[in-house]
């Protein structure tokens, strides 16, 4: 058996030797690609939200439960709002959080290493205040000079948007007697009645929210300047709360209210992976599409109202939608695909011309064994030719033994049969040696005299 396989037409053995090379070198440059283009995702974010019942901490949920479904664990980090979220995004405690808009319109450090995702939704300006006792209703913010007012914890965006909106309305600082208490024990302490009133900037979706304006006793400031707060403080839209949106059947509210409202938006770190902001774009396209008390279906996310610049990927899908890999396969295989096209154009590259050399290689490889052995037979020559003059014949014998050897080696070479020729070759010329040997042994016995 093992001579059969001796004689063969093809050296397995030798092609992958001689393809080895090649194929170490293709590998190390694709590897070098995937290390360079990173096509694998972290599996995990942090996404920094806002305080407890916010709005901020329920899509902070929904953004969760969307990126589980394609293996990316999402870690909430709560905080006091726009503030503390933009803190913590320059100091690497979160990769990615919730950001109103107007936050960074003074301190341009903070957009510093840092890109937008898009705006997803308004979140007004909510003045909730108790009802005066004399029935008269607040309508001017003046109106709010002595009264104790939450403005919400430092590192919120509701403190800094009221003190701009107050100081519009020519009140000072100390006109109005300003809290810091978080959203659920201010709301804890105006039911009591032990403060006047108490503002949020956050979607209607938030809880608290959605208690206050169905609580008896508690009134929604109406801004009916808002078009004017909304020329002077460009950051800021106005919006209507409808009669009846909270509530048809018991009409409530019991007409519209004008309210001014910043954005909300995404904010990410430079440096966070472009796969985890396709899906996060792609989370917030799906989340905050439909239409809603202030906005209309399709109208967020938007590459608008965001005074931090867009990331190139978010802005590509805004204007294109989703990626076409990404409309017919899953997330990864279709990010993989659409990263590793680097690799695609090093492959092509070099396989071409590389599959070039693995022919004379492999040629190469199979007819070394043969020739190798012509050194050998060289050797020998060179010994009988230098033999002296009294050791001749010693020399020829010991050459002719050695020629018996390198013929019993070659003998043992396994060599392919489209490559025989080049094995018979070597043999007769080991023959040819031996007889000219054997001859110079014969002409040197005749020269001995008798």
């Amino acid at each position: 058996m093992s001579k059969i396989l001796k004689f063969t037409q093809f050296s397995l053995r030798d092609l992958f030797a001689s393809t080895l090379p090649t194929v170490l070198l293709i590998v190390g440059v694709c590897l070098l690609a995937y290390w360079l283009v990173d096509p694998a995702p972290p599996r995990t974010v942090r996404l920094g939200t806002g305080q407890e019942n916010s709005a901020y901490e329920e899509f902070g949920k929904k953004y969760a439960a969307m990126l589980a479904k394609h293996g990316v664990t999402v870690t909430l980090v709560p905080s006091a709002g726009s503030g503390e979220n933009l803190h913590n995004l320059r100091d690497g405690k979160v990769d990615i959080a919730f950001v109103q808009s107007g936050s960074t319109n003074e301190e341009t450090a903070d957009r510093e290493e840092l890109t937008s995702l898009g705006s997803l939704f308004v979140e007004p300006l909510w003045l909730f205040l108790r009802e005066p006792k004399d029935k008269k209703p607040i309508t001017q913010l003046s109106q709010l000079r002595g009264m104790k007012i939450n403005f919400g914890p430092k590192g919120a965006g509701a403190p800094r948007l009221l003190h701009q909106v107050l100081e519009l309305n020519g009140l000072e600082t100390g006109d109005v007697q300003r809290l810091s208490l978080a959203n659920t024990p201010a709301v804890v302490e105006l039911l009591e009645g032990r403060i006047d009133g108490l503002v949020f900037t956050s979607a209607p979706e938030a809880p608290l929210i959605q208690m206050l304006l169905q609580t008896p006793g508690i009134q929604l400031f109406d801004f009916t300047q808002a078009e004017a707060y909304a020329r002077k403080l460009p950051f800021l839209t106005h919006v209507t709360l409808p009669q009846g949106i909270v509530d048809l059947g018991r009409d409530i509210p019991a007409r519209e209210y004008s309210l001014i409202a910043p954005t909300a938006t995404l904010v990410a770190r430079e440096d966070m992976h472009p796969a985890l902001i396709d899906l996060f774009v792609q989370g917030a396209s799906s989340i905050h599409n439909g239409a809603g008390w202030f906005q209309q279906q399709g109208q967020f996310p938007s590459a608008k109202y965001t005074e931090i610049p867009v990331d190139a990927e978010a802005a590509k899908f805004y204007k294109n939608g989703p990626p076409l890999l990404q409309r017919y396969m899953p997330f990864w295989a279709a990010n993989f695909l659409d990263r590793m096209w680097v690799v695609m154009l090093a492959l092509s590259a070099l396989i071409l011309p590389l599959s070039k050399i693995v022919p004379p290689l492999y040629v190469w490889r199979i007819r070394s064994r043969v020739y190798k052995w012509y050194g050998q037979l060289r050797t020998v020559e060179q010994k009988v030719e230098e033999a002296p003059e009294g050791a001749r014949m010693q020399v020829y014998e010991e050459q002719l033994r050695r020629l018996d050897e390198i013929e019993e080696l070659v003998n043992q070479i396994s060599i392919p049969l489209s490559f025989a020729d080049g094995l018979y070759g070597l043999r007769s010329h080991i023959q040819f040696v031996r007889k000219r040997i054997q001859f110079l042994m014969a002409e040197g016995a005749e020269a001995v005299p008798v």
